[in-house]
């Protein structure tokens, strides 16, 4: 028989299931078996990734952060939680019981990790006044951070070739996933990245999948 990718982890999620109350790694051999890495990109930048800590900024653009410790938490937020319904739904789909479901998800550890950028000024439209003595401004479209006005010849005339994309460090995720459960623990790169394909799937279709429509969650090489 072959197991379609949604039935293939469905099957090992019951496996879990079944072995979920003596399925702990042993003392000592967490370090080697208990994690994997992941990687999310091709995404767009929201505003709520990014912070501002003027309050004139905040005023004008609602949902940024005004810290980067607020910034860091919602991605932390964000990428968790979607993370964790990835796993919940292919675990319902395998008809797990509520009880077991808790139990496989409280054995997991997410940390995320991501540098957010600083807003120092916003320019809200396309060719809008910019003092010119201004730090580099972020160009926000809607509730998308597009690119960085940097334009410092003092004057005011809007320059189009000032405009510079969002550099590549702000626009990559990346976390790790650890588990106590022996079970999980030894799933191959093959297992995670099936999981991951779910996690994009949800990332499209949630709250801020307007950004995240082409981004691809691929699994690390440990």
């Amino acid at each position: 028989m072959i197991l379609t990718t949604g039935s293939f982890i469905i099957l090992l999620l019951t496996t879990i299931s079944t072995l979920s109350e003596c399925g702990v790694i042993p003392a000592g051999e967490e370090s080697s078996r208990n994690f994997t890495d992941f990687t999310v990109s091709g995404f767009t930048l929201p505003v709520s990734m990014v912070y501002a800590r003027k309050p004139q900024i905040s005023a004008r653009v609602p949902g940024i952060a005004i810290s980067e410790a607020g910034a860091k938490a919602f991605v932390q937020r964000f990428m968790t939680q979607t993370v964790l319904d990835a796993l919940e739904n292919l675990a319902r789909n395998a008809l797990l019981p509520d009880a077991v479901i808790s139990k496989i998800l409280s054995q997991l550890d997410i940390k995320i990790n991501y540098e957010p950028m600083e807003c120092q000024n916003v320019v809200l439209n396309v060719g809008e006044y910019v003092d010119p003595n201004s730090a580099p401004s972020c160009i926000v479209v809607g509730k998308t951070v597009t690119g960085i006005y940097n334009k410092n010849d003092g004057t005011h005339r809007w320059d189009a070739s000032a405009i510079k994309p969002v550099p590549a460090k702000h626009l990559a995720i990346s976390g790790t996933i650890s588990t106590t459960n022996a079970i999980m623990a030894n799933w191959t790169r093959i297992m995670w990245q099936r999981v991951l394909h779910r996690v994009a799937r949800i990332l499209m279709s949630g709250p801020l999948g307007s950004h995240f429509f082409s981004a691809s969650v691929i699994v690390g090489r440990n």
